[in-house]
């Protein structure tokens, strides 16, 4: 089985979001929603989900008009596939440039590949100026950008929140705990500002990790998991911590794998 945790640029509009939802079916896990970064995550498995929901998105949004903390080159911005239990790291890879030659060729949207070729990152400092597209149009789409579609191990998407609004703190913080398990940004996000985290390796560093690392030197107004996290990683933390960093039970891939409709 395969996981696809796909990030929309559209956090603000509740109506769009909502048919957007309905566009994935029963292969939704999770939605997260975030009106600063103008930005939703959809946790999906399978790969007709994910088309699906690329293709509404494509239809409804326009880049163009787009303004948001988190940055973007796309409409349908991230394409991740991530392989679970049952699945090789194979698998992924080719799920990704399934999806990179259909959204190409059905849409019109150039795409970005990442994993082992280069990371999110790259493509990001990169597209469109000394990296071409590795599928579709050498520019981007006039009103859905391009797409980074990826092939990934699991990872977390967690954010932490200052206490006080000091952007160059939270930059600095960020530089600070940086690895090779852990990506992080600082943000300004409305009044306030965060140290916005992609634990690439949360077996090595996790939720506790950062939130410990951070705690001595920034106080931390409040703690945010973006989707979902692996059973592993909560199992690996304290239970008497979960509430402290937004996590618990019901916020796994297990969990609502469990719960999907069959």
């Amino acid at each position: 089985m395969l996981e696809c945790v796909v990030n929309v640029s559209d956090g603000r509009d509740a109506a769009v979001i909502d048919a957007l939802a309905n566009a994935c079916g029963p292969d939704l896990l999770d939605v997260h929603v975030d009106a600063d970064h103008h930005r939703s995550v959809f946790t999906l498995v399978g790969e007709a989900a994910p088309r699906a929901l690329a293709a509404a998105a494509v239809e409804r949004l326009d880049l163009g008009t787009h303004a948001g903390a988190h940055p973007r080159i796309g409409v349908v911005d991230v394409v991740p596939f991530v392989a679970l239990d049952g699945s090789e790291a194979a698998d992924a890879v080719a799920a990704r440039d399934r999806f990179g030659a259909w959204i190409a060729a059905e849409l019109g949207v150039p795409g970005f590949a990442y994993g082992r070729e280069r990371t999110l990152p790259e493509v990001r400092r990169h597209a469109f100026t000394d990296l071409v597209p590795t599928w579709g149009p050498p520019s981007p789409h006039p009103t859905a950008g391009a797409v980074a579609v990826g092939a990934r191990p699991p990872l977390v998407a967690y954010n932490l929140w200052l206490g006080e609004p000091d952007l160059d703190l939270a930059r600095r913080l960020a530089r600070e705990v940086r690895s090779p398990s852990v990506r992080a940004l600082g943000l300004r996000v409305g009044a306030e500002v965060q140290v916005s985290f992609n634990l690439v390796d949360p077996a090595t560093t996790g939720p506790a990790d950062v939130w410990d690392a951070i705690a001595p030197l920034a106080r931390i107004a409040r703690a945010e998991l973006v989707g979902l996290v692996p059973a592993s990683v909560l199992d690996a933390i304290d239970p008497d911590r979960w509430e402290q960093l937004d996590l618990g039970p019901d916020r796994t891939i297990e969990a609502r794998l469990a719960r999907r409709p069959t």
